[in-house]
């Protein structure tokens, strides 16, 4: 990529940083109605057009299959990064999925393992788990991760968590409603929204084809694994 910065008219740049104000403040893009109701657009198309045209001029890229399909270029992952830090963000925010890129050459690597399939009733991080490593910039995240976890399924679809991805998680063994995390039941691991009510834990998935896990209060093979802080999308890896 040139480090010649596109040309966006007016317009287009106060859509493209409508997308890094977003992405700051809840770690994930805004969809095209969003963009239209808070540009006064009288319909989502005329915010499809000029989507269209800031990935024509190769600042954002879209995605296909998701109402939040856009992905910043790595060239702007920076100036995200930065604005997420005046802001000031809390940790809770990394409760939101970002769409990164592979990581800005030159920086300070983090190295972090891999974990595809795994097996019933070992640690995730256990060595058989690991597939490789992988070494990615920390300041991409709102929250230091852990490990990588190959995302099986297109349960979190509408979330842009999409199947072979590689999903950036922070262990902790809590979570509060509305962030998205990994979890254990018996033999699978599943990423799901999370939400606690009075009748126990409910684990949501982002797909209408998909139906919500209910876990009861006495269930004994619910395990939660970590929080999800951070997305690297598999065609990115090839």
């Amino acid at each position: 990529m040139s480090n010649d910065k596109p040309k966006l008219t007016p317009r287009q740049q106060e859509i493209f940083e409508l997308i890094q104000r977003a992405i700051a403040r809840t770690g994930a893009p805004p969809t095209r109605a969003e963009i239209a109701s808070e540009l006064g657009f009288r319909s989502a198309n005329a915010a499809e057009e000029h989507l269209q045209a800031l990935a024509r001029k190769g600042v954002i890229e879209l995605v296909g299959g998701t109402s939040r399909g856009i992905r910043l270029k790595a060239g702007t992952l920076r100036t995200v990064n930065e604005t997420r830090k005046r802001g000031g963000e809390s940790s809770g925010a990394a409760s939101n999925v970002l769409p990164f890129n592979l990581p800005l050459p030159g920086l300070e690597q983090l190295v972090l393992p891999l974990v595809g399939r795994v097996a019933a009733g070992n640690p995730i991080l256990a060595q058989e788990h690991v597939e490789q490593t992988y070494s990615v910039e920390p300041g991409l995240f709102a929250r230091r991760p852990d490990y990588l976890l190959r995302v099986k399924g297109m349960s979190m679809k509408d979330a842009g968590i999409l199947d072979g991805d590689l999903l950036a998680v922070a262990r902790t063994r809590d979570a509060r409603n509305g962030q998205i995390v990994v979890a254990r039941l018996g033999d699978e691991v599943t990423v799901k929204r999370f939400q606690r009510t009075a009748q126990g834990i409910q684990l949501l998935p982002e797909n209408p084809d998909f139906q919500p896990i209910v876990v009861s209060p006495d269930q004994e093979d619910f395990e939660l694994e970590g929080l999800a802080v951070g997305l690297i999308r598999n065609q990115l890896l090839n």
